[in-house]
């Protein structure tokens, strides 16, 4: 008995030594992964065009570097906010592979910024319509710059090796939209990863916003469905172009699904603290990304303990413009202005 009693209690020794050192690993792994992300953003804040080099009106303070005025507001840029880039890729490889044309890397149909603010502990997402007219790089079939002209934004990832490459330019097409916005990371996913994404998080629960009975017969406009793989994958991806501005609807759909996912996925991470390193190790065949595994650890809680409810997912203002073959989004400049402000941006209070 005594001896079983001495193996019981080696066993039990081991068994905490070995979870203080995992729970010890995941707590280095966090600590990095928040060290590394503070060192991505490509500037310190937005290039908003705001400046007032003089002393503040009736108080001793100075103008800070990042604050901006507005309609009789003065803001201040929140440097704690942790941005990242969101791009679907409009290829269904079932692995990323490197491309040499310079010209093929596929076209982001799907942008979203996903900012995670501490202040306030919300989640936030900006979708940004695939057809926005803004400033892309061109280059040539060697990969070799142009020019820079104004075109759909969601082709600048096409620019590029299909991998890392692509995902610098199509940072920098959206950096540049949203004044320069620092972004600290990027997923670019192949539209094959929706189905796997989806059953990841147990599937995501929508009302039909629109017949897609052409690709899937149960998606029928007003139909409750539980979304499970292709149809997940029809129900985020197809769009009939032969429609004007069919782009516009597939973006709404694409924010409904995506609040329903995070609802889905706030549920799986409550059950199991590793699911979203799980997802990111599902998908990684399929994706390019620059986040890394220390920081999925530190980011990963978030998805518990951050508010978000459908309001803060956000569209922005436009309008669609047919130009030959091509639809054409352009946005509204003071939508996306105020936009930037309320989500990146904190008021400060007792100065006009």
């Amino acid at each position: 008995m005594k001896k079983a009693g001495r193996i019981i209690l080696i066993v039990w020794a081991v068994v905490m030594t070995i979870t203080t050192l995992g729970l010890a690993g995941l707590e280095v792994m966090r600590i990095l992964g928040k060290s590394n992300l503070g060192s991505k953003s490509a500037t310190s804040t937005p290039m908003m065009g705001q400046t007032d080099d003089g002393a503040m009106q009736g108080t001793e303070q100075r103008w800070e570097a990042d604050w901006v005025r507005y309609n009789g507001c003065v803001y201040d840029y929140n440097e704690d906010i942790t941005t990242f880039l969101i791009m679907g890729i409009d290829k269904d490889d079932e692995i990323v592979s490197k491309v040499t044309d310079g010209q093929n890397g596929g076209q982001a149909d799907a942008l979203f910024l996903l900012v995670l603010n501490p202040h306030d502990e919300t989640i936030k997402i900006i979708g940004i319509n695939r057809n926005s007219m803004a400033d892309i790089d061109v280059y040539d079939e060697y990969g070799r710059y142009q020019t820079t002209e104004v075109g759909q934004i969601a082709i600048q990832h096409a620019y590029g090796d299909g991998l890392e490459q692509s995902c610098e330019y199509q940072v920098k097409a959206v950096s540049n939209m949203f004044y320069q916005l620092p972004i600290h990371g990027y997923a670019a996913i192949n539209m094959s990863a929706i189905p796997i994404i989806n059953d990841q998080v147990g599937g995501v629960d929508v009302t039909v916003l629109e017949d897609l009975t052409k690709w899937d017969k149960s998606l029928k406009k007003g139909a409750e469905v539980h979304l499970e793989g292709d149809t997940a994958y029809y129900y985020v991806k197809a769009r009939d172009i032969s429609i004007y501005a069919s782009n516009d609807g597939r973006l709404e759909r694409q924010k409904q699904y995506l609040n329903g996912f995070l609802e889905s996925a706030r549920k799986t991470a409550e059950n199991n603290s590793n699911a979203a390193i799980e997802l990111f190790s599902a998908i990684g065949s399929m994706m390019t990304t620059n986040i890394s595994a220390d920081e999925i650890s530190y980011l990963a809680p978030s998805i518990t303990t951050y508010r978000f409810d459908a309001s803060d997912l956000i569209l922005l203002d436009g309008e669609t413009k047919k130009s030959g073959k091509f639809e054409e989004f352009y946005v509204d400049q003071d939508d996306l202005y105020e936009t930037i402000l309320e989500v990146f941006y904190e008021k400060v209070d007792g100065v006009s």
